[in-house]
C-alpha cells in the first residue's frame, strides 16, 4: 500500500483543485451535479452548513453518483474527505443518504478493499454511520434506493454489515496501516455491534480471539480511545451468548480486572464495571471474580473520588450482585472454572467422595463440557501437576458415574491416557495408571485402587 495516501488527512486532500468541467465535458456527471458542486466545493463551512440545511440530500445524491462513476483515486479521494467532512461536524447527517434513490451501501463496500488506506478508512467509517443511521423499520435484507441506474441486484443490509465484519476483521490480524489499522477497525467494530446479525458474524468469525490481547492498561490518549472501544466492545459482546463461552474461556477476565485497577480514565472504569456485571451471573465468572479479588477491588474503587455518577452506580450495582453471587457459589462452580482455566492443582475438593457424589451429575452438562475439557488438557498440558490432576478427575468420574467407563470410551479417554502411562514425573505416571485401572475393571474394584 502506498505511503502517499497511507498518511493522508482530509484537510489536505480537501485543498485540491478538481476538475468538475471535464468529468462534464465527458458527461461522468451532468449539468446538475456540476451545479450543485459549484455551489459547495470550496465554500466556508458556515455556508455548506447553509445548503446542506436547505437541501442536504441533492448533495449527498450527487456524492454518490460521482463515487460510483468517477474512479480517479484523486476524485475519490476528494469526495470522501468531503463527506467525512460532513459526518464529522454533524454525524446525524447520515440519515440523509437514506432520503435519496441511489443503492448508497456499493460505492463505500467496494471502496473498502481499494489498496490505498485514506480511502479504506474514510469508507468504513462512513459506511458505518450511514448503516447504523438507516431507519429501524427497513428488514435488515431489504434494498437501497432504486435499480433505475443499473442491472446490477441492489446492496442489502447484511451485504454491508457481512462486508464490514470482514474488513474489520482482516485489519484485526493484518493491519493494512501499521497504527491505524485496528484503532480504525476497532472504532468501527463499537459502533457496529449494536447490531445483533454483527454480533453473531463477528463471533463465526473467530473475532472475539483478536479482541483480547487489546485489553491493555493504556498510557497515552490514542491508546486510551484504543482501550475504551475495545472494552465498550467486549461490553456490547456480554450480551450475546455465544460470544460469552468465548470470553469465559480466555484470559478476558484477568485482563478487564488489570484495567480496572490501573485506569483513572472514568470511561474506561464505567465500562469496564458494566462489562463485570453482565458477566458475573454467567457461567463461572461468578468464581473466577471471588478468585482474582474482585471483591477487595470494587471496595478501593469506591473509595476514590469519582466524578461520574453513572460509575458510581455501577460500582453499587456490581457490589450488590457480586455479594449474592459469593453466597449462591457452590463447589461445583468453583471446581468448572479451575478446569476451564486448566489451572488444576490439589485443591481439597478432588479427593472429597462427597463433592463426587453430589455432583457427578453436573458433569452431564453442555454435552460433558467438563469432561472434554479434561481430555483436551492431556493432549496440551505440559505441566505435570495439571496432568495428574486431570487423570485422577476422570478415574473419579469413572468410578462415581452409572456410565463412567461408557463415557470415557467414546470420548477416547483410554488413548489419552496410555501415552502418559511412561511420562517422566512419578506423579503423572501414577495417576494414569489409577485411571487405567478404574477403566478396566470398573467401579466394584475401585475401593482397592485408592491412591
Amino acid at each position: 500500500m502506498s505511503k502517499d495516501n497511507a498518511e493522508l488527512k482530509t484537510e489536505q486532500v480537501l485543498k485540491r483543485e478538481i476538475p468538475w468541467e471535464t468529468y462534464m465535458s465527458t458527461k461522468l456527471i451532468d449539468g446538475t451535479c456540476l451545479q450543485l458542486l459549484r455551489r459547495y466545493d470550496n465554500k466556508s463551512e458556515s455556508y455548506r452548513v447553509a445548503l446542506l440545511d436547505e437541501d442536504g440530500a441533492a448533495y449527498v445524491r450527487v456524492f454518490v453518483k460521482i463515487l460510483r462513476d468517477i474512479f480517479k483515486e484523486e476524485t475519490v479521494e476528494y469526495v470522501l474527505a468531503l463527506i467525512d467532512e460532513m459526518l464529522t461536524a454533524n454525524p446525524k447527517r447520515a440519515r440523509l443518504f437514506h432520503e435519496i434513490d441511489e443503492d448508497i451501501y456499493e460505492p463505500f463496500l467496494r471502496l473498502l478493499w481499494k489498496d490505498n488506506w485514506f480511502i479504506q478508512e474514510r469508507s468504513c467509517k462512513i459506511l458505518s454511520l450511514i448503516v447504523s443511521a438507516r431507519p429501524k423499520a427497513k428488514d435488515r435484507n431489504s434494498v437501497n434506493g432504486e435499480a433505475s441506474h443499473s442491472n446490477n441486484k441492489l446492496t442489502t443490509v447484511d451485504d454491508v454489515l457481512s462486508g464490514l465484519v470482514g474488513w474489520i476483521c482482516s485489519q484485526l490480524n493484518k493491519p493494512s496501516h501499521p497504527t491505524r489499522g485496528i484503532p480504525t477497525a476497532i472504532s468501527c467494530l463499537a459502533t457496529l455491534l449494536k447490531e445483533p446479525k454483527v454480533r453473531s458474524l463477528f463471533v463465526k468469525a473467530d473475532g472475539v480471539k483478536m479482541l483480547v490481547p487489546l485489553i491493555l492498561p493504556a498510557s497515552n490518549q490514542q491508546s486510551i480511545q484504543l482501550l475504551y472501544e475495545t472494552c465498550l466492545s467486549i461490553w456490547l459482546l456480554s450480551y450475546y451468548e455465544p460470544a460469552i463461552e468465548y470470553l469465559a474461556t480466555s484470559r478476558t477476565l484477568p485482563r478487564l480486572v488489570e484495567v480496572v485497577k490501573g485506569s483513572t480514565k472514568e470511561k474506561v472504569v464505567r465500562v469496564v464495571v458494566l462489562t463485570l456485571k453482565n458477566l458475573l451471573p454467567k457461567g463461572t465468572f461468578g468464581a473466577q471474580m471471588v478468585d482474582v479479588g474482585l471483591p477487595q477491588i470494587i471496595q478501593n474503587l469506591k473509595a476514590q473520588a469519582w466524578t461520574d455518577e453513572d460509575l458510581l452506580e455501577a460500582l453499587n450495582q456490581l457490589e450488590e450482585v457480586m455479594r449474592d453471587n459469593v453466597k449462591k457459589l457452590s463447589s461445583f462452580d468453583k471446581y468448572k472454572q479451575e478446569v476451564l482455566l486448566g489451572h488444576l492443582d490439589w485443591s481439597p475438593i478432588h479427593k472429597d467422595p462427597n463433592f463426587w457424589r453430589e455432583n457427578i451429575s453436573n458433569f452431564e452438562e453442555n454435552d460433558f463440557q467438563i469432561l472434554r475439557v479434561l481430555v483436551t488438557i492431556l493432549e496440551t498440558s505440559t505441566e505435570p501437576r495439571v496432568l495428574a490432576v486431570a487423570c485422577y478427575d476422570l478415574s473419579q468420574f469413572i468410578q462415581y458415574h452409572p456410565a463412567g467407563r461408557i463415557i470415557a470410551t467414546d470420548l477416547k479417554v483410554k488413548e489419552r491416557v496410555m501415552q502418559l502411562m511412561n511420562h517422566e514425573n512419578v506423579e503423572v505416571t501414577k495417576n494414569a495408571l489409577l485411571c487405567i485401572q478404574r477403566l478396566f475393571l470398573g467401579a466394584k474394584y475401585a475401593s482397592f485402587l485408592q491412591a
